[in-house]
This record gives structure tokens, C-alpha cells and sequence, in this order.
């Protein structure tokens, strides 16, 4: 896995590279500004950018603009974004776009070595990865949704932990119950959400974005 680090703060991309790199991970090259990132993504072709939201010259949204071009320049980059915090517009565009090989954690959870990792690896593998207190705070600001109304307690439990982007065995494992009992799971929120098998969309990423469809209003 060929990574390239974004973040202005020296320390932290220094310690990124550093962890990464005692993981077996092949840090291509860092940068502390949106013009060094790009630069580096249109040289070295990394399989995933991981992008600090806020960077110089403003410090407001460079990094996410920064992530964006870099996509639009290659479109199969994956991109994990970190925040000092939550911020529920940059959070709601990330998963309301629908897009795959996505994520955006909380810089804290760095320090989280293995929930980190894990995170960098579903996302490089073509999956979400959102932060569980990103995730708590866009339910919290959600708007009731009779469907959502319908949902059981440990339905709406594996509804979180499905909009974090984790798995049905990596959801069982969490809440300490079988693969069976998460699919049964699965199979109700879909049920109670009317959300019918169908090529032409993916019923996961629909019972996500109903959660953000309330925010967005």
C-alpha cells in the first residue's frame, strides 16, 4: 500500500509516517500544505491520501478541496480525512456523496493504533470508514424518520456500526453476538426501512444515507 500524508502539523505527520511505516506500510511522501499534497499524489500515484480537513493557507476546508482535486485527478485514490473534531458538513457530504473508498476519523483515534489501521485498510480495500462520535453526533442531530421510528434498539445499534463502515462479522464482534443474529438484524432494518433487493442500488449505503438525508434538511 503506497501512502501519501497531508497534514500541517509536523509532529503529527511525522508520527503518521513513522507508525505506518513500522507497520510495513510504503509511506511515499508527506506534506504540510494542498499544493506539496497534490504535487506528490500526481507524482507517486499512492493507493490512498490521508488528508488533515483543515490546512494552510486558512486552516478551514483547504485539505477537504485538496482531497477532492486529488481525486478528480485520480479517481480510484482512497482517502481517509482526519479531524480535530467533528464537523457534521464536511462528515454529511462525505457519506451523502455515496462514494466508496472513503473515510473520516477523529485525529484522537490515530492514537488508537489497531482501530486506525483497521480504518486505513477498509478504506484502501474499497470500503467507508466513518468515526463511531462522528457517527453518534450526525444521529443525534437526525431528524425523526417514521422508518428509522420503527427500528428496534439493537437495530439501530447495528445501524450505527453499519454507517462506520464495518462488516457483519466485524458488527458481531462489537456487540457480542453471532453473524446470524447481525444478518437477522440486517434484514429487518431493510425490511422496516421498504428497502427491497436490487441491482440498482446498495441497500447498506441506502440505510446509511437516510440518517444523513435527515441531517442534510
Amino acid at each position: 500500500m503506497r501512502i501519501v500524508i497531508a497534514e500541517d502539523d509536523a509532529l503529527l505527520r511525522e508520527g503518521l509516517a513513522l507508525l505506518l511505516r513500522a507497520e510495513g506500510l510504503d509511506v511515499v511522501a508527506t506534506a504540510g500544505e494542498p499544493d506539496g499534497f497534490l504535487a506528490a499524489v500526481d507524482e507517486h500515484r499512492p493507493d490512498v491520501a490521508i488528508v488533515d480537513v483543515r490546512m494552510p493557507p486558512t486552516h478551514t476546508d483547504e485539505g477537504v478541496r485538496a482531497a477532492v482535486e486529488a481525486r478528480h485527478r485520480q479517481p480510484e485514490l482512497a482517502v481517509l480525512v482526519l479531524s480535530a473534531y467533528v464537523e457534521q458538513a464536511f462528515a454529511t457530504e462525505l457519506l451523502a456523496g455515496g462514494a466508496r473508498r472513503l473515510g473520516y476519523l477523529l485525529k484522537e483515534r490515530v492514537g488508537r493504533v489497531e482501530e486506525f489501521l483497521g480504518a486505513l485498510h477498509r478504506v484502501a480495500d474499497g470500503g467507508t470508514a466513518i468515526d463511531p462520535e462522528v457517527v453518534a453526533q450526525l444521529l443525534t442531530r437526525s431528524r425523526p424518520d417514521a422508518g428509522l421510528d420503527r427500528l428496534s434498539a439493537r437495530e439501530r445499534e447495528v445501524l450505527a456500526l453499519m454507517a462506520e463502515g464495518l462488516g457483519n462479522t466485524a458488527i458481531a464482534g462489537r456487540l457480542v453476538v453471532t453473524d446470524g443474529a447481525v444478518h437477522k438484524h440486517i434484514r429487518s432494518i431493510f425490511a422496516k426501512l421498504d428497502l427491497p433487493p436490487t441491482d440498482a442500488t446498495d441497500r447498506r449505503v441506502s440505510a446509511v444515507l437516510r440518517y444523513l438525508d435527515a441531517v442534510r434538511r
